[in-house]
């Protein structure tokens, strides 16, 4: 498992996940760092099991996840993963399901 190059970002997790969940990708320090949230969400990815899923749930500040996070997520995992858009929160953000194969 990699790690994120954000030395003084919190990690997303400290586990493998073996249920599906949602990782929180909306707090002020992803608002301004749009590479921060990639790096998470291929972390949050990364620590989920397979056959469950994680929801991204990501700020508004970076638009639809479709521009810039669906292709870097498949970049790293291709096939192993199914990426699909839920909806857009009340606040603004966007919730992204990706199940692990």
């Amino acid at each position: 498992m990699s790690t994120a190059p954000f030395t003084d970002a919190e990690p997303i997790t400290d586990h493998v996940h073996h249920n599906s969940w949602s990782a929180n990708l909306e707090l002020p320090r992803h608002a301004e760092d749009r590479e921060l949230v990639v790096a998470q969400a291929i972390e949050a990815v990364e620590f989920t099991a397979s056959d469950t899923f994680v929801n991204l749930v990501t700020h508004a500040n970076h638009g639809h996840p479709s521009t810039y996070l669906f292709g870097e997520l498949d970049a790293v995992f291709g096939d192993d993963i199914l990426v699909g858009y839920v909806e857009e929160c009340g606040c603004g953000g966007h919730v992204t399901r990706v199940v692990v194969k």
